[in-house]
């Protein structure tokens, strides 16, 4: 229903910010990595909104970036996993320590967040790396390029690419982002940061 909200940040609370846009003020629940990078009460900001609706209660979520946005989407799309234990994770990992957790099966990656035991972490990894497998992928081939992607690409490139499939992009998106960032001195986890960046621009 709602894409974002773009507004004047009007409260700042322990779980979630105040915005208001238009004269309506949204309450708008969220992680502490966003409350801790929103900015000051009084100055504008822009959160990327998910609407939850149960029989019960009507909730807005939002986020300052499209990765959160897009991680918990997928976080609440796991069995047995509500809003409530995917702010927890977005709260203490980052959506590239998460999308490096899930495609190298790193179960204490993911304990570390408040109610995420280990059972509960193997049914994430499991869940979205089965996601993975059922997407199909290529490498970026323009007319001239393959001699520009390195032969390394099936070990660290494609854990990369399978990291950003793990975040909601396509393969071909994950491919062509990597392919401009990667190089022989990065770890895995940087390239997967810089290709989210690519992503951004």
């Amino acid at each position: 229903m709602f894409a974002y909200i773009k507004g004047t940040l009007v409260c700042k609370c322990s779980d979630y910010l105040i915005v208001e846009a238009n004269g309506i003020g949204y309450k708008v629940f969220t992680s502490i990595s966003t409350l801790e990078s929103a900015g000051r009460v009084g100055e504008q900001v822009k959160l990327y909104t998910y609407l939850y609706v149960r029989e019960d209660a009507i909730v807005l979520y939002g986020f300052l970036t499209q990765e959160e946005l897009g991680m918990f989407e997928l976080l609440i799309s796991v069995t047995g996993i509500g809003p409530k234990a995917a702010i927890s994770l977005l709260s203490y990992i980052s959506p590239s320590k998460f999308g490096l957790a899930v495609i190298t099966g790193d179960t204490k990656t993911l304990t570390k967040a408040p109610g995420i035991g280990k059972k509960t972490a193997q049914r994430i990894i499991l869940e979205l790396q089965d996601k993975i497998k059922k997407e199909q992928f290529t490498l970026p081939d323009g007319e001239s390029g393959k001699e520009d992607v390195p032969e390394k690409y099936n070990s660290t490139m494609s854990e990369a690419v399978s990291a950003l499939m793990v975040l909601g992009y396509s393969g071909a998106e994950a491919s062509r982002a990597v392919s401009k960032v990667y190089s022989d001195n990065m770890d895995l986890e940087t390239i997967i940061k810089e290709s989210l960046k690519q992503m951004i621009k």
